[in-house]
C-alpha cells in the first residue's frame, strides 16, 4: 500500500512541478503529506514482514509445514489395473 501511495503522490506532484498546473502552496503541501504517509506505510510494512509479526491465519500453510517436519514417508504408488 505504501508504494502505491508514494507513486500516487508522485503523479499528483507531476502537475505543479512540470506542467505549472495546480501550483498552489497548499496543494504541494498535500502532495508532501501523502508522500510522507506512503513512506510511513512502506517502512512499517517492510519491518512487519522482515521481523515476522504476521499471525498465522487463513493463508498460513501450517499443514504443509507439519508434513515437512514429519516422517517424510513417500506416498503409496498408484497401480494400474489392466482390464
Amino acid at each position: 500500500i505504501g508504494a502505491f501511495v508514494i507513486l500516487a503522490a508522485g503523479v499528483f506532484t507531476f502537475f505543479p512541478a512540470f506542467l505549472g498546473l495546480f501550483d498552489y502552496p497548499w496543494y504541494i503541501s498535500l502532495c508532501w503529506l501523502w508522500f510522507g504517509i506512503g513512506v510511513f506505510f512502506f517502512v512499517v510494512g517492510c519491518l512487519y514482514e522482515t521481523i515476522g509479526l504476521q499471525p498465522a491465519g487463513r493463508w498460513h500453510n501450517a499443514k504443509a509445514r507439519e508434513a515437512e517436519e514429519g516422517e517424510g514417508a513417500a506416498p503409496t504408488p498408484y497401480v494400474m489395473i489392466n482390464a
